[in-house]
Order: C-alpha cells, then structure tokens, then sequence
C-alpha cells in the first residue's frame, strides 16, 4: 500500500458486555490486515456515540459507520462488509 492510497474510516459503537460487538471487533480487525482501514470505538452510551447512532438510525451496538455513512447495526456479517470494503477500494483506483 503506497502513501497515496485512501484510507476507509470505520467508527464502530460498541458497548460493554456485548457478544457482537466482540464479534464486530474481530471482524474488522481481520480485514484491517487486507484493507486501509482507519478504526475507531466509541462507546454507544458516550454523548458522541448516542448523537451518531441517533442520526444514523443505528438502533442497537455493534454499530458500524464507514466514510461517515451508517453501514449497519446489530450482529455483523463478514461477508456484507467485505462486500463494502472491497467496493469502495475499487472505486477509489478506478
């Protein structure tokens, strides 16, 4: 990866004691090793982490927001944000 390359901003919202936001963690700690990822946790009783669920419409954790737009909420598939990550990075050489 050169120095030109985009990096995707991921902000996931997460709370304590939460099965898949564990899940959404490993997820997107494993496709940080094939994609430009820049990854950030906010918990989503913080005043940021309930303004962005609230806007985003993001109901309950794990909460995912990629390049500032929601992806998803609720229990995590791989394959989805895969999908996503994958898109965006065909875009940006394109």
């Amino acid at each position: 990866m050169d120095e030109g390359t985009r990096r995707i901003e991921v902000l996931l919202l997460t709370q304590d004691d939460c099965k898949f936001c564990d899940e959404a963690k490993a997820i997107i700690g494993r496709l940080g090793e094939e994609f430009p990822l820049d990854v950030n946790t906010t918990e989503v009783s913080s005043p940021r982490g309930q303004a962005v669920a609230l806007e985003g419409g993001l109901l309950f954790p794990p909460g995912i927001v990629i390049d500032g737009r929601p992806f998803s909420y609720g229990r995590p598939s791989e394959r989805k944000l895969r999908r996503e990550l994958e898109r965006l990075t065909s875009s940006t050489l394109a």
